[in-house]
């Protein structure tokens, strides 16, 4: 089967929600809808999280990082984390346990390393989408790293299925840009259950048509991702490195220039990287 037929396979599948994940993302995605209930209580989630250790551990750890414990107020408990995060936050510590749940079942050692990259491509969005929400959008940076956290997880559903198609992603970037990853992306995210506003934000990244300084949801997360150090490994190789292209990206806002606020928000976006990839 040709790789363009996969792709449309899989989009296809993705459109109808046939969607196949590991049993842990099954679990998972269940405590994403009980977040959703409004009469979830901080109780019941702090119980819901406490049921997954590793969502435990990473959850207190984000609470302790400087982005949200600037003051170095150490907790030591999954409650107080909880309430410190909200539930907005905790959605999205959520939402990275599922794309770290859909890499651990990549047995490929080749697929793996690439899934890999993906997620430290992804937790350098998130730490500076939070902060360009914060800082010069002036958005909810909780809803911007939810969605910097999901923009990338059609590429971790890709890769989860790779193996299944030997050579699918040999030299494969451009095919999935142009096709798979809009039509995959979106069947991916509807059955994550990720809100419409979410999704079109993706959706402008996608298209790659945002304005700086960034106003929207959308704007922020396609700079964000612009200034990531690390690139996506499914993406076409850039002709200038990822350094190279954020270092020609400036313009002023209220609160000074671009560089400005990232050099002194430089120690806030490194802690919230380490603890996404921790």
């Amino acid at each position: 089967m040709v790789k363009l037929e996969i792709f449309r396979e899989l989009a296809a599948q993705a459109g109808k929600g046939e969607l196949t994940f590991p049993a842990n993302v099954n679990g998972s995605l269940k405590l994403q809808h009980a977040l959703d209930d409004e009469d979830c209580h901080i109780d019941a989630a702090a119980r819901l999280v406490m049921a997954e250790p590793l969502l435990s551990a990473y959850t207190v750890a984000i609470a302790n990082s400087v982005a949200y414990n600037p003051y170095g107020n150490e907790i030591n408990n999954v409650r107080a984390a909880v309430t410190r995060l909200g539930f907005r936050t905790l959605k999205s510590m959520v939402a990275r346990l599922i794309v770290r749940q859909l890499n651990s079942a990549i047995k490929n050692p080749l697929l793996r390393a690439q899934s890999t990259l993906l997620w430290e491509h992804t937790a350098h969005v998130a730490a500076l989408a939070q902060v360009l929400a914060k800082k010069v959008s002036r958005i909810d940076p909780e809803t911007a790293m939810f969605a910097a956290i999901v923009h990338e997880v059609g590429g971790f559903y890709l890769l989860s299925r790779a193996e299944e198609f030997p050579g699918l992603l040999d030299d494969n970037s451009e095919a999935w840009t142009e096709y798979g990853e809009r039509l995959i992306g979106r069947g991916v995210l509807r059955q994550l259950g990720v809100p419409a506003l979410v999704i079109e934000a993706v959706d402008v990244l996608w298209k790659g048509e945002g304005v700086h300084p960034p106003r929207t949801l959308g704007d922020t997360l396609l700079l964000a991702n612009v200034l990531a150090p690390v690139p996506s490994p499914l993406q076409p190789r850039r002709s200038v490195s990822a350094l190279q292209a954020a270092d020609s990206i400036d313009f002023e806002t209220p609160r000074g220039s671009l560089r400005k606020i990232l050099a002194e928000s430089a120690d806030e976006i490194a802690s919230l990287t380490a603890a996404l990839l921790d």
